[in-house]
C-alpha cells in the first residue's frame, strides 16, 4: 500500500486541502487521513473508491501508479473510463450454490446507492432475488425507478439491468439504468457520444422531457435494462380513430347477433 499512502498524500496537496479538509470531504476522521498518509492504517474499498471519484483519477491509477511523478492526462483517464480500462469495483452477493443474486436498489436507498455500490457491506444489506430466466451470463442489478419520464414504464417500476463494463460499445438508443455523482440514479436512452465529445446523451421515452449530457467522468455504472417488473399494466395507445373503429366493430357484431337470434 506504499504507493496509496504517497498518493493521497500528493493528491490532498495538489488538491490544497488539509487533512481535516479532506476528511470531511471523505466523511471519514482526520486521524485516519493521517494514519494512511503515514501508512500506519490500510483505507477500506469504499474510502479509496470515494478518494478516486473525488480527485477523478481512476481507481487502478490511484493504487497502482505513482502519481507523484507519473499523473494520467485527462485524455487517459476519459478513455479508459469508456472502455472499462479503469478498474471498477463490483461488489455482489452469491447464494449457497455460489450463483449470484440479484440484488434490488429500492428508491428510497437510490441516494445511498451513489456513495456505497462499492461498499460489500452496504450491498449486502439489498434485498435480493434471483431470475432464472435471465441465463448465467453476465451480473444483474434492480433498480426501483421514479417519475413519468420512461413512460408508458411507469413509476415503481423495478428494471433489471446487466452490467456494462465497456461503455464504448452501446449502441445509440439502449434503455439503461445510469449512476452518475451529480444525477444519481436514472432510467434513461443512451445515445453514445463518447467517441466525439466524452458524452453519454440521455433521452426519455416522454418527450415531455428535454435530452441532456452527461461526462463520461461523471459517470459511475451502468446497467443495461434486460427486464423489468411492475404491478402496473402499460396504458394501452386508444387515439379516437381507434376507440370509433373498436365501437363500430362491437356494433356490427351486435348486429350480426341478432340477425341470428
Amino acid at each position: 500500500m506504499q504507493l496509496v499512502t504517497l498518493n493521497i498524500r500528493h493528491l490532498r496537496k495538489q488538491a490544497g486541502y488539509t487533512q481535516a479538509q479532506l476528511a470531511e470531504k471523505l466523511d471519514i476522521k482526520r486521524s485516519l487521513v493521517g494514519a494512511y498518509e503515514e501508512g500506519r492504517a490500510e483505507p477500506k474499498l469504499s474510502t479509496l473508491v470515494n478518494v478516486a471519484r473525488l480527485f477523478d483519477v481512476s481507481l487502478d491509477d490511484l493504487i497502482t501508479r505513482d502519481l507523484v511523478h507519473e499523473a494520467p492526462s485527462a485524455s487517459e483517464n476519459t478513455a479508459a473510463r469508456a472502455n472499462g480500462g479503469s478498474l471498477r469495483v463490483l461488489a455482489i452477493t452469491v447464494d449457497e450454490q455460489e450463483n449470484e443474486n440479484i440484488e434490488l436498489v429500492p428508491y428510497k436507498a437510490s441516494a445511498g446507492y451513489l456513495n456505497g455500490y462499492a461498499d460489500a457491506e452496504f450491498i449486502e444489506e439489498l434485498p435480493r432475488f434471483r431470475l432464472p430466466m435471465l441465463g448465467t451470463g453476465g451480473t444483474y442489478r434492480a433498480f426501483e425507478i421514479n417519475g413519468d419520464s420512461m413512460l408508458p414504464i411507469a413509476s415503481g417500476t423495478v428494471i433489471v439491468g446487466r452490467f456494462i463494463e465497456d461503455w464504448s460499445q452501446i449502441k445509440d438508443g439502449t434503455p439503461c439504468i445510469i449512476v452518475s455523482q451529480k444525477e444519481g440514479v436514472v432510467f434513461k436512452r443512451i445515445f453514445n457520444k463518447l467517441k466525439d465529445a466524452s458524452v453519454l446523451r440521455l433521452h426519455s421515452d416522454n418527450p415531455v422531457y428535454s435530452p441532456y449530457e452527461v461526462h463520461v467522468g461523471d459517470v459511475v455504472e451502468i446497467w443495461e435494462a434486460k427486464s423489468y417488473i411492475s404491478s402496473t399494466f402499460p396504458i394501452a395507445d386508444l387515439s379516437l380513430d381507434k376507440l370509433s373503429s373498436i365501437v363500430l366493430d362491437l356494433q356490427k357484431e351486435m348486429q350480426k347477433l341478432k340477425k341470428a337470434e
